[in-house]
């Protein structure tokens, strides 16, 4: 009966634990904000955050965002880049052999622990208030940190990419306890190459916002998608084609007559603010676009005020001013939980992302498809091929003529076979299924598959 009784426990809340390194980690967390006990936390910007560690966390930070920006500069930049990423540098999958070794960059990583102290205060204080809460990170180093500082509950770990480097499974996977949750099912295969017990891993996909879904029958995800195929096949080339398909997946009833938004792109740059120079490239080619009226776009600088302030000078330079929030629009946002929030938002009246293949590779699951710029850092090219699998994403062409070759993607209804592509290939239910297996810790099984929900034509 005590045995029945503990398998039936259930969490109403969980420790959620995230770092603020670029976008990707916290753009992982943001959706799991529902279930996070006092607030998502930031591992390396949280208030009481011993000095000493801040001053670790800022110059690690630092040093990789400067080589981020510098590697597209310069001839230098880009050997410094090629050199920090050979580190954490993830190997190639085949043959399958025993990869669990421990890298340098684990070892780093441990040595920061283990002498250094990091993560000590937010385990040993923080945290301590309630160590029977599940526990949810969104990056190796707080899951190690948890570990060591013996964190009492259950320890999860998302990845946060279509493969992932050593560096994110502990020195002994076969003794540690920390669960992984996999974006996709390579990231399962390749856990197990490092020597992850099969038990604690979980293939639960990435968590994408609730309000871009609408829960587990997509009722606004479909609703959305219904009005970006009409923009993205004005001559209805893959409505036709695959009529059947879409009636299968999607349903009739979500194809509007007319689409309630202009045919919109949106271009973000990542979280080091590099690749900004493509968005100049962009607003200069689609200038006469953009002034005809037929296309709107959007400029994400995030939270960088220098990328704000670079869209805004490329924006004069075009003479578009007379544009600014109906034609174009610089997106930007002071605080990260602020930018996720308005950018999911803006997301449902888009119709196509145009970006590096970072985390937001896996919003192609949302019916997006990914305009991909060149990739910064291993894990990316990793990203790159995983959208090119499942069909989502499309390399881009030389943005100083997107005003030709991004036009003949949409007469050709390309980019609109890639939205569903995304949509139906996709995991879409990574927030759904991760909560209920965090939150309730001993009915694991039933969530080791990540599948579509049950479709409604």
């Amino acid at each position: 009966r005590m045995k029945k009784k503990e398998e039936e426990k259930r969490f109403e809340k969980a420790w959620v634990v995230t770092v603020d390194m670029g976008y990707g980690h916290q753009r992982a967390a943001y959706p799991l904000h529902d279930i996070a006990y006092k607030g998502i936390i930031t591992m390396n910007n949280y208030k009481g955050l011993p000095r000493a560690e801040k001053d670790i966390w800022h110059k690690s930070r630092e040093g990789y965002e400067f080589v981020s920006r510098l590697q597209a500069r310069s001839v230098i930049g880009k050997y410094a880049f090629e050199l920090f990423d050979k580190i954490q540098e993830i190997p190639r999958f085949y043959p399958r052999r025993d990869l669990s070794k421990p890298n340098l960059q684990l070892l780093q990583t441990y040595n920061w622990i283990e002498k250094h102290g990091l993560g000590k205060h937010l385990f040993t204080k923080v945290l301590s208030e309630n160590q029977r809460l599940p526990l949810m990170c969104t990056f190796f180093l707080p899951a190690f940190a948890a570990e060591f500082y013996g964190y009492e509950g259950e320890i999860y770990c998302q990845i946060c990419d279509a493969d992932v480097s050593r560096t994110w499974v502990p020195k002994d996977p076969k003794r540690s306890r920390i669960k992984y949750l996999a974006p996709n099912k390579r990231v399962v295969e390749r856990l197990k190459l490092y020597g992850v017990q099969e038990e604690n891993i979980f293939y639960t996909g990435f968590p994408l916002p609730k309000e871009n879904i609408g829960g587990t029958d997509f009722k606004v995800l479909k609703k959305d998608l219904g009005a970006r195929l009409l923009n993205l096949d004005p001559n209805r080339l893959t409505l036709h084609k695959f009529g059947h398909i879409i009636n299968y997946h999607l349903g009739k009833k979500y194809i509007p007559e007319r689409s309630n938004h202009p045919l919109t792109l949106v271009f973000a740059v990542g979280g080091a603010g590099a690749q900004s120079d493509i968005g100049e490239a962009i607003v200069k080619s689609l200038r006469k676009r953009i002034l005809g009226g037929e296309l709107r776009l959007h400029l994400i600088a995030g939270v960088r005020k220098e990328v704000k302030e670079f869209f805004e000078e490329q924006i004069k330079v075009n003479r578009l001013e007379e544009e600014v929030g109906r034609g174009i629009h610089v997106f930007y946002e002071k605080t990260k939980q602020e930018y996720f929030r308005k950018f999911n938002a803006l997301l449902r009246k888009s119709d196509i992302l145009w970006t590096k293949p970072s985390e937001l590779s896996f919003y192609t699951a949302l019916g997006l498809p990914i305009i991909m710029a060149p990739s910064v850092g291993s894990q990316e090219d990793f990203n790159r091929i995983w959208l090119k699998t499942v069909g989502g994403g499309i390399s881009q062409d030389d943005p100083r003529y997107a005003d030709e070759w991004l036009f003949d993607w949409i007469e050709s209804g390309w980019l609109a076979r890639a939205a569903l592509n995304g949509f139906i290939e996709a995991p879409l239910l990574g927030t759904y299924a991760t909560e209920k297996l965090v939150l309730t810790p001993h009915n694991h099984e039933a969530e080791r598959i990540e599948e579509k929900a049950p479709l409604a034509v």
